[in-house]
């Protein structure tokens, strides 16, 4: 069976360029960690405590501060790794992968990268033929 080489680098790119724009809202929102005092409900307040901003429905304010840019940039990095791995044997994910370790290691980075570009399939550059593969 001959080994198909496959092109991934539009995924590659897509992927990072909504990590891009995700960093770059995140440092815009301070790049901090967020914080909920029991004392204040609904106050989300910044590092230094100071109130970043306040919300009428307590509940959402826990769920934002958990969501705060230094996480979401702690995220973004982990993800970046992922897709760097990735890069490395992007050529291998193929729709019949080889039954060697490069391939399922392409196969398996694909679908978690796949997975990622999935979360902007609302996005007009996303491509259907991106959605995750569930072959066997």
């Amino acid at each position: 069976m001959q080994n198909q080489m496959t092109d991934n680098s539009d995924l590659v790119a897509f992927v990072r360029a909504r990590l891009d724009e995700e960093e770059q809202t995140a440092r815009e929102a301070g790049g901090e960690g967020w914080r909920c005092p029991a004392e204040v409900p609904g106050e989300i307040h910044d590092r230094g405590g100071a109130i970043a901003f306040t919300l009428r429905t307590h509940g959402y304010d826990h769920h934002i501060a958990r969501q705060d840019p230094a996480r979401t940039l702690q995220r973004i990095e982990t993800n970046r790794v992922l897709l760097d791995e990735y890069t490395e044997v992007a050529a291998l994910d193929t729709d019949r992968p080889q039954r060697d370790f490069a391939s399922g290691r392409a196969f398996g980075l694909g679908f978690a990268v796949r997975q990622m570009a999935a979360e902007h399939a609302g996005h007009p550059d996303y491509q259907v033929k991106w959605l995750p593969r569930f072959i066997q």
